[in-house]
């Protein structure tokens, strides 16, 4: 006979990683956003900072975690590019806290899981910035072409499964 644990989920497989990466790897994920579409103009269309804030919110399966994760990560994108502060800290806030919570809920290790949550948040994170520059500043000439952000969405998810996989191997299962 089966016995069953009334273990959360959330307590199994939530996971920490040690503080170097913790800091490390947002801090060079925002550098590298600000500084290589300067010299590579391509690689503009990476987010390499909503890749890092999905993973993290994820493997941590914490809401609150993970919106704060998001706060902090997109803020730091903020002060390093021309955008208002805080728009990017309010988009992967929200994208921080629906990450952490989906997390909760589905296999989130799986390769196709990844792949889809970073297409569809991209997605989500472009239309929050869309709202927040045009609804609540008032931007008029922010603009976005739908067909290439799909475009783009594709070549984000691609390339997060990989990164993933990399930062997989400095998890460590909180006790």
């Amino acid at each position: 006979m089966a016995i069953r644990s009334l273990t959360s989920r959330r307590e199994l497989e939530q996971h920490s990683f040690p503080p170097a990466v913790t800091i490390l790897v947002p801090l060079v994920a925002v550098l590298l956003q600000a500084l290589l579409p300067r010299p590579f103009p391509k690689l503009g269309v990476l987010e390499l900072p909503l890749m890092i804030t999905v993973f993290f919110a994820v493997s941590r399966r914490n809401p609150v975690a993970g919106t704060l994760i998001g706060a902090v990560i997109g803020l730091l994108q903020d002060a390093l590019t021309s955008n208002p502060i805080g728009v990017n800290g309010m988009a992967k806030s929200v994208i921080g806290y629906i990450g952490a919570s989906i997390s909760l809920q589905i296999d989130v290790d799986n390769v196709t899981t990844r792949f889809l949550m970073n297409f569809v948040f991209y997605l989500l994170n472009r239309a929050l910035l869309f709202l927040v520059n045009r609804r609540l500043l008032g931007i008029g000439n922010f603009h976005v072409q739908w067909g290439h952000e799909l475009f783009y969405a594709l070549i984000n998810a691609v390339i997060a499964v990989p990164i993933f996989l990399l930062l997989d191997r400095t998890k460590r299962l909180e006790e």
